[in-house]
């Protein structure tokens, strides 16, 4: 018994330790929307953990082909490194290679519009500012582009962030993101703030794919995403009374030995 009880304090202990890891970027791809692959010139810096992302172009995305991500967290900063445009900036999860042409796509956008504006200057609605959370399904190498642009469709918008549902992120300022993907949740943090949580519940009971994190862009040039890293999803924190219960039992346990 008293084994037990030192594996099992030992276990609470280990719980809140972080592992997170740097991640190197340096064998990662870019795929561009509908086989457009260079929509996007992502270019990763010295030291392997940050990219840079510098024309306007199509909806890109760039990510690690030989990575299925669930179960764990991508942590790091974003920044808008230009005060001459307005458009997309985000993430994939879920990604597999190919799929931004395939005809039976399924993953999730994460992305983030600064101001509102119709698709390259048409009449109507979309295009709006704010963070919010899309899922991406069906035959993408057939999708008109606006689907990303205004949410629709094969693009069908599931969630608006907390606080920022309708606040377009600042040139030049650096927001610190934490994103969690595992197969009954999605959830994004901006400098500490939860602003998108999406269960399986939310999801009709449906667990989301696994595949890659990746890095969006959409018409929106010079974004840095900056110290980049990766851990596992910690544990499901215990009752805030175990540790004094398990205390407990340990106490017991030594005064049972000593009489016997």
């Amino acid at each position: 018994m008293k084994k037990l009880i030192a594996m099992t304090a030992t276990a609470v202990v280990l719980s809140g330790v972080a592992h997170a890891a740097s991640v190197d970027l340096t064998g990662w791809k870019e795929n561009g929307f509908q086989g457009q692959n260079g929509a996007g010139t992502w270019t990763v810096q010295p030291g392997g953990d940050s990219v840079f992302q510098s024309i306007n172009g199509r909806p890109t995305v760039f990510f690690d082909p030989s990575a299925n991500d669930q179960g764990t967290e991508l942590g790091g900063k974003i920044t808008v490194q230009t005060t001459g445009d307005n458009d997309y900036v985000g993430f994939l999860l879920g990604y597999q290679d190919g799929e931004m042409n395939s005809t039976n796509a399924d993953f999730w956008l994460i992305d983030w519009k600064q101001t509102d504006q119709a698709f390259f200057g048409s009449a109507g609605t979309g295009g709006d500012a704010g963070l919010r959370l899309s899922h991406v399904t069906g035959n993408m190498s057939t999708a008109p582009e606006s689907d990303y642009w205004n949410h629709v469709n094969t693009v069908s918008l599931k969630q608006t962030a907390a606080t920022l549902g309708s606040t377009g992120w600042v040139d030049l300022e650096d927001y610190e993101f934490e994103l969690t993907f595992t197969s009954s949740l999605i959830e994004v943090k901006v400098d500490g703030t939860t602003e998108l949580s999406f269960t399986q519940a939310d999801n009709g009971g449906v667990a989301f794919t696994d595949g890659a994190f990746g890095f969006y862009n959409y018409s929106q040039t010079n974004v840095l995403y900056e110290g980049i890293t990766q851990d596992t999803v910690p544990p499901v924190p215990l009752p805030a009374g175990l540790p004094l219960l398990l205390a407990g039992l340990g106490a017991f346990g030594l005064m049972r030995r000593r009489q016997v």
